[in-house]
């Protein structure tokens, strides 16, 4: 782990912060960049995973900013909205699982590669692992691209840890974040699960945020 002063020197909000405070690493590169890429894509099919709070909404928002089209969510999509999807060229599909109207999912699938639109599915995990009942819709999950959303690296946790502090108008000592960043698990949730954790514990104690409340919030 690098010293967190060397870190904040090499934080560059401009060069990293792209579109709407959306912070891109080695984490989330491929994605971005193949989003911003569109429509010089291999298929039509894209799949992004990746687990919560990982910025999958986030960087549909900007795709859509961007290229325009419709956004649905995978547990109340109807027959309407294949009605509907007809006048856009981008659908997105929000959090795909397992417990979903399948028909109407291939349905929508069929669409897209008739009318030779584009989909952006997102999910917690790969669309090929999700254990589909109907064999003709897990069958073409296998037409997807595939990107996913690794776990965030050290620079990423950093800017993470950063921002959730400034949503909630938080100022800790640097030490302090030095010390967080040493000792949080690395995943997306977490860092924000974290930080409201050591909020509450500050509002509650009535006394501002320091070594003790971040350990309980720890566990240690």
């Amino acid at each position: 782990m690098r010293d967190l002063n060397q870190l904040i020197m090499e934080f560059d909000h401009e060069k990293n912060f792209k579109d709407e405070d959306f912070y891109v690493s080695k984490s989330n590169e491929n994605v971005f960049l193949l989003l911003s890429n569109w429509p010089k894509w291999e298929k039509n099919f894209l799949n992004i995973s990746g687990e919560r709070f990982s910025g999958k909404t986030h960087l549909v928002n900007i795709f859509l900013k961007k290229f325009k089209g419709v956004k649905l969510h995978s547990n109340s999509i109807n027959s309407e909205d294949l009605k509907r999807i007809k006048i856009f060229e981008n659908i997105i599909l929000e959090d795909l699982n397992k417990n979903v109207d399948e028909k109407l999912i291939y349905s929508l699938l069929n669409i897209i590669e008739s009318d030779n639109k584009y989909i952006i599915i997102t999910s917690k995990e790969p669309i090929v692992n999700i254990d589909f009942s109907l064999a003709d819709l897990k069958s073409r999950t296998k037409n997807f691209l595939l990107q996913s959303i690794e776990k965030p690296d050290d620079e990423l946790i950093f800017a993470l840890i950063l921002k959730n502090l400034s949503d909630r108008q938080i100022s800790i000592d640097k030490k302090l974040v030095d010390f967080i960043i040493k000792r949080i698990k690395r995943s997306y949730s977490n860092i924000s699960d974290f930080i409201y954790k050591i909020d509450e514990l500050s509002l509650k104690k009535k006394k501002s945020i320091d070594f003790k409340i971040i350990k309980e919030a720890l566990g240690e």
